[in-house]
């Protein structure tokens, strides 16, 4: 069985990142979503909420399995018996910074390959960043994420302005 992590923050999962999750089933027979705190980031949502919200927008998809990861990623690709790493890549901006992450991991274990996908043209120009600002003006999300993660990034953000 071959075995891919596709490993993020996820604050919030956004319609490119299931586009990822499901198109990587086409490679993979098995897909690993990892999630990651990331504290550096800042996340709006704390590491349960995002596994939740992930395990929710991927409920109807066979072979996914959505868990927490903590740690240097190729150790936990290692660990868990993986194949490759899943990397989404939007623009050629994405590829640089990618392409310096997958050597680097190539350096660290050098049997951790690194998969590229490109999303879908609709999701091209998505990101958690993107989304989360527009929340935050109060834009519309149904074009961007599944309608519950919609409601709850509203409510994260009406609770935040309180």
């Amino acid at each position: 069985m071959k075995i891919g992590i596709y490993p993020g923050t996820f604050d919030p999962i956004t319609h490119g990142h299931a586009d990822i999750i499901t198109r990587s089933l086409r490679v993979f027979d098995k897909v690993v979503v990892a999630v990651a705190p990331n504290p550096s980031k800042h996340p709006l949502f704390n590491l349960a909420e995002r596994l939740d919200m992930v395990q929710l927008v991927m409920k109807d998809v066979g072979q996914v399995e959505v868990t927490p990861f903590d740690g240097l990623l190729v150790s936990y690709v290692e660990r868990s018996g993986a194949h490759a790493i899943i990397r989404g890549l939007r623009a050629i901006s994405d590829f640089e910074h990618e392409f310096q992450m997958a050597l680097i991991n190539r350096k660290l274990a050098k049997t951790v390959e690194t998969v590229f996908l490109m999303p879908s043209e609709e999701y091209s120009y998505l990101s958690s960043t993107i989304i989360k600002d527009v929340a935050q003006h109060g834009g519309s999300l149904s074009d961007f994420v599944h309608p519950e993660i919609a409601r709850r990034l509203q409510a994260r953000i009406r609770s935040l302005k309180s």
